[in-house]
């Protein structure tokens, strides 16, 4: 029958590990006034060979402020602070529901980038509204241009074009023939790098396929590439539509998923449709956090 069940760890910190699209998180819930993940903790459960993996740490908090059921962080792999993460902003409704704490099929969610409605669509699906994009130079931040413009030329003049806006978190966009062939590896981190963006930025590369479809790869700020970037995609659909290089509602093909994008006109909010996945649960000790 087996021992005596051991008695819980008092320093055991309990995790979900969760992925939308394959951009893959640690879901911790920190409600009830429990303390925020040092970037050392956070750098630790991210590692992919000695603690869980993932792109992004994310906490469940208490809302702050009434109409919100709860409020989200998010903590990227290298442990800096980030304001948004549409993938897992999916992850945290998903969790939410899965906890109890939200019966509705509609409800509200707060962020570090501000509120963000949310609806159900099925058991794994959620249609998520991360806020009217941004293009001023100043606020995406960018240095060196007074106006928003269509394409930009960093401060490093081999780079190529980029397009540039805010989705609450700074992202470049870099328009290419091949998806496939686009040197991620090489301009991602050198945009981020360059003098043009003083808190860095998330670089994007994107092939039109049709008016409705897009393929895109994202480097993200503090992380790397990822198979999935939720704000990656909001920004690379609003920088193409604003081109009119795609219709209103398209579909962003990653290469861990496909993320359903809505922008019904400039001054309206950015709506995104995707899955959501639990992946399994897990305690992680440690001798301090």
């Amino acid at each position: 029958m087996g021992g005596p069940r051991q008695a819980a760890n008092p320093r055991s910190l309990h995790f979900s590990k969760m992925h939308g699209a394959g951009n893959d998180f640690v879901v911790l819930d920190l409600r009830g006034g429990r303390p925020a993940p040092s970037p050392a903790l956070c750098r630790a459960l991210a590692d992919r060979h000695t603690g869980v993996g993932c792109d992004q740490i994310l906490t469940v908090e208490d809302a702050a402020a009434p109409g919100a059921v709860a409020v989200y962080g998010i903590w990227n792999a290298d442990g800096s602070r980030s304001q948004q993460c549409g993938n897992g902003a999916r992850c945290i409704a998903a969790w939410l529901v899965r906890d109890g704490a939200v019966q509705a099929p509609e409800f509200l969610l707060d962020s570090p980038a501000g509120r963000h409605p949310v609806r159900r669509l099925d058991a794994d699906r959620f249609r998520i509204e991360l806020g009217v994009p941004d293009f001023e130079p100043a606020h995406i931040p960018m240095r060196g241009f007074d106006a928003a413009r269509d394409r930009y030329r960093a401060g490093d003049p081999a780079l190529p074009e980029f397009g540039a806006v805010s989705m609450g978190n700074p992202h470049a966009l870099v328009e290419v023939e091949d998806v496939d062939a686009a040197p991620v590896a090489d301009v991602g981190p050198a945009l981020q790098r360059d003098e043009t963006f003083p808190e860095s930025v998330n670089v994007g590369f994107a092939q039109v396929v049709a008016r409705d479809r897009v393929r895109l790869r994202v480097y993200e700020r503090g992380v790397g590439e990822t198979l999935a970037c939720g704000s990656g995609a909001c920004a690379a659909a609003v920088v193409l539509m604003k081109r009119g290089r795609i219709d209103r509602v398209a579909a962003i093909e990653l290469p861990g998923g496909e993320l359903r994008i809505e922008w019904p006109a400039d001054d309206a909010p950015v709506a995104m449709t995707g899955p959501t996945a639990f992946v399994f649960e897990g305690e992680w000790h440690e001798d301090r956090f």
